[in-house]
């Protein structure tokens, strides 16, 4: 599911010119994703001064957050599930060869005093 991809994350592209590539997500903002190594574009930088001359670089740009989902190492697609344990723990976890693994935890539950 696309919320709860954050900064850190391994992403594979679902949609678009670099379908099936993966990389690791550099920044989120709302429903954009900056990926490593994903949608690269040309930009004309202009000269600002005369020590810096103009040039023609290479960035990345944002793509919709709607064309990625979260996978493994290998590059497999993960479906996420939200568990909540007795503690007050709450985590995303996958199923994987008939086991139950953790992914990340969301909450940490609150300390009794």
């Amino acid at each position: 599911m696309s919320k709860w991809i954050k900064k850190g994350d391994l992403v594979l592209v679902l949609a678009g010119n670099e379908k099936g590539k993966t990389g690791e997500v550099l920044s989120r903002k709302k429903d954009r994703v900056l990926v490593q190594g994903i949608n690269i574009r040309k930009k004309h930088m202009k000269q600002r001064s005369q020590e810096v001359p103009s040039d023609i670089v290479s960035i990345e740009v944002p793509i919709h957050i709607s064309n990625v989902a979260i996978c493994d190492k290998d590059g497999k697609k993960l479906k996420l599930k939200f568990v909540s344990d007795e503690k007050g723990t709450k985590s995303l976890c996958y199923d994987k060869d008939s086991k139950t693994e953790t992914y990340r935890t969301l909450k940490k539950p609150a300390k009794v005093k």
